[in-house]
């Protein structure tokens, strides 16, 4: 018994429609990226080479320390998008290099991103200085609440010199506040940070823009108790971007325990004795100051300062994938050209219209007006894939290379599979005596099934590729499992809702040649459920000529 005809067809239409616009304001918005990012094979981008040192002075590098790095820096630069990029090491131990290739990112963003250490640990602030050095026999203001042995008047033998980045001491001495005071936080060498602080000691430090310079005591937390980390606006939306950091139940316990505490001082301003204030201290300088006006029991904090967006992700970025177990020193920065080039990328896409033409006439000559349906999906598919590679180059970091192009080209074959499917399926639903109208619903029910199976593996293969691949085979599983979505969509919301209007006009019932479905191509039965076979009709047209008096 066939099944009754229920489906709405507009409903789908529509919906692609309103997918299409929506696609086509988003990708074209007028002031934002218009074109899709090419990835280094193409366009070529930016090459960063960095020497890494060990934190100790003297240590050896060991190679899992260097498969730690490489790891961390790829997903740091794999945050920014699907940018396709390349780390890889040269040597080994403490003659080791790491080499890092990025596609058209620039140059600053990438040497910033991948040679902070990211280690980060939260200080309360002993006293705030003025950035400019202060006489070594200078007397800095006292912190009532610094510990007895701690005097005011400096050694005038400190061996400090003015101009390194950190100062660490074991206390609060004499020696250390000298070597403080003489920190020249005017210098961008004191305020750039690089040098990763050891949590357990005091510490002499800038501000980030070198406006502010910090004693801070040893840190109540340590990075490695962060958890999470992301960027956004304050919750009141008023305000610059600011970074929030998750902890773990150590690190939950420890803020809780020093919010407590330093909470319950008071707030001395920004005088040389800040109180409550605690300072949130990024590969040794001072990004954030804020205060504890109330213990804070969820194991949540913000960092607040003065971010733009792309800063505030930048910081989100390399605190989610934790510290690095080395220093980096770029030694080499140098923008490459593209390791394939144009004509290449030319090449690919002649051969991906070549393809497509070639299967748009198979299905036009072998499925006539179903073939013409075929046609306008892989049109819509085709454009829907170039939609969405410039949004997600906008939004992820989408970047296109030689593979993903390879992709794209494979995934033609599996979308035109899914044609052939559901139009075979009609045809076998007429052989079984159904009516056009009928053979269009109670096939795409049967081939629906054979069409999702297809294409859950294809995902699945995608999905599995992804994850364990790095560099250029990530952008081919990306793109391949992009286009398979893509069919599903096309073949849900265009391909059977215009088969289905198709199929209910006249012309298509009658069945004629070039409607795909005459008697010849369905196994000799007819819309009309008769069976009507070659020989059949060879023997009636002879016997026709048969009839015809000779003259």
């Amino acid at each position: 018994m066939a099944p009754p005809v229920t489906s709405r067809p507009a409903r789908g239409l529509i919906a692609l429609l309103i997918v299409l616009v929506g696609l086509v304001a988003w990708a074209f918005w007028p002031g934002t990226q218009t074109n899709v990012r090419l990835g280094l094979d193409l366009q070529g981008g930016t090459q960063v080479i960095l020497v890494p040192k060990p934190v100790t002075a003297g240590a050896t590098i060991t190679d899992e320390q260097l498969q730690q790095t490489v790891a961390i820096i790829r997903q740091r630069v794999d945050g920014l998008g699907v940018a396709e990029a390349e780390v890889t090491t040269q040597g080994s131990g403490n003659g080791a290099a790491i080499i890092v290739s990025v596609p058209g990112a620039e140059q600053d963003r990438v040497v910033d991103l991948v040679k902070r250490t990211a280690l980060l640990d939260f200080r309360p602030v002993d006293t705030l200085l003025s950035p400019a050095p202060f006489d070594v026999n200078a007397t800095p203001a006292p912190n009532p609440s610094a510990s007895p042995s701690a005097t005011p008047s400096p050694s005038p033998s400190s061996t400090f010199v003015p101009g390194t980045a950190l100062v660490q001491s074991p206390d609060n001495s004499v020696e250390h506040q000298g070597k403080v005071a003489a920190l020249d936080c005017t210098n961008p060498v004191a305020y750039t940070g690089g040098t990763p602080d050891d949590p357990a000691l005091w510490l002499g430090t800038c501000e980030r823009t070198g406006e502010i310079k910090y004693n801070l005591e040893p840190a109540f937390i340590k990075g490695s108790n962060v958890t999470g980390a992301t960027a956004g606006l304050p919750q009141n939306g008023i305000g610059s971007w600011v970074v929030s950091l998750e902890f773990d139940s150590e690190g939950a316990n420890a803020l809780a325990e020093a919010s407590t505490k330093l909470s319950a001082l008071p707030d001395c301003g920004t005088g040389v004795s800040p109180c409550n204030a605690f300072a949130i201290v990024l590969d040794g300088v001072v990004v954030s100051a804020p205060r504890f006006n109330e213990p804070i029991l969820g194991g949540q904090a913000q960092i607040e300062g003065n971010f733009t967006a792309q800063e505030a992700n930048d910081l989100a970025n390399v605190l989610k994938y934790g510290a690095l177990p080395v220093t980096l020193d770029p030694v080499d920065i140098t923008s490459v050209s593209p390791t394939v080039g144009n004509d290449q990328l030319r090449a690919g896409i002649i051969a991906g219209l070549l393809g497509l033409v070639l299967v748009m006439i198979y299905l036009l000559i072998y499925y006539r007006a179903l073939g013409i349906v075929a046609v306008i999906s892989l049109i819509i598919a085709a454009g829907i894939t170039y939609l969405l590679f410039i949004v997600f180059s906008k939004t992820i970091g989408l970047t296109l290379t030689l593979a993903g192009v390879a992709g794209a080209i494979v995934a033609i074959g599996i979308t035109a599979d899914s044609f052939i499917v559901y139009f075979e399926r009609i045809r076998d639903e007429i052989r079984e005596g159904r009516s056009l109208r009928q053979a269009c619903e109670s096939g795409w029910v049967r081939a629906r099934r054979t069409l999702l199976a297809a294409d859950f593996v294809s995902l699945l293969a995608a999905v599995v590729l992804y994850l364990l691949s790095v560099g250029s085979v990530r952008g081919f599983a990306f793109v391949l499992g992009l286009t398979t979505i893509i069919d599903v969509l096309v073949a849900f919301w265009f391909t059977h809702p215009l088969v289905v209007l198709i199929g209910r006009t006249k012309w298509m019932q009658k069945g004629s040649r070039w409607t795909g479905l005459d008697a010849d191509r369905v196994g000799g039965h007819s819309l009309a459920g008769e069976v009507v076979g070659k020989s059949r009709r060879r023997a009636s047209s002879e016997k026709k000529t048969e009839e015809v008096p000779s003259p």
